[in-house]
């Protein structure tokens, strides 16, 4: 993780490759998403609809890179899409984020509350929850959730040294903890 000079590099690569390969275009918004270049994610994810108009992981990215520059009405918008391309509770986590972002309390509780049911019915990673739980501000909801998702080994927890929605987390000892154990460098 971090490592986003060699990550750009390979592909850039594979799409000069590929250039109309859109899944190696979003995964190339990601990076930018996760390296905080919010405006060139926003620019890829743009980039990559033009070749892809239904694809959630594109619509999915770039509302989250709206969500990370507090641009709240196009996010909500790009995830409501993506909800609607890809029935997963990965996108609905995704949106519940940006509604609790946007101070829409009582939709994120809503996206909470799907997600509860939907895990009735198939696996709904704590991690997502633990997300929307961080940005309502309930600090310790989210720390439980981030916990489950360490001993589930949920795999989003790839994404726990870059991800912006925990930001707030980070110079909490229980979330240093949960860093040593997925031996991540402080």
């Amino acid at each position: 993780m971090g490592r986003y000079e060699e990550a750009y590099t390979e592909l850039q690569r594979a799409i000069r490759l590929d250039p109309l390969l859109g899944l190696t275009n979003a995964f190339l918004g990601y990076i930018y998403l996760h390296a905080r270049r919010y405006d060139q994610a926003i620019e890829q994810f743009v980039r990559t609809l033009k070749l892809d108009l239904n694809s959630a992981f594109a619509h999915g990215g770039l509302g989250w890179a709206h969500r990370c520059k507090s641009l709240h009405e196009p996010a909500i918008a790009a995830l409501r899409r993506a909800v609607a391309l890809w029935h997963g509770p990965s996108p609905l986590s995704w949106l519940g984020e940006a509604y609790a972002a946007a101070g829409c309390r009582d939709e994120a509780l809503k996206v909470l509350d799907q997600l509860f049911e939907l895990s009735k019915q198939r696996y709904v990673t704590p991690y997502g929850v633990a997300r929307i739980h961080a940005t309502l501000g309930n600090k310790e909801e989210a720390l439980h959730w981030l916990d489950a998702a360490y001993r589930q080994r949920a795999e989003w927890m790839v994404l726990l040294k870059v991800d912006p929605c925990l930001d707030d987390l980070r110079p909490d000892p229980r979330f240093q903890d949960l860093m040593r154990r997925m031996n991540f460098p402080p």
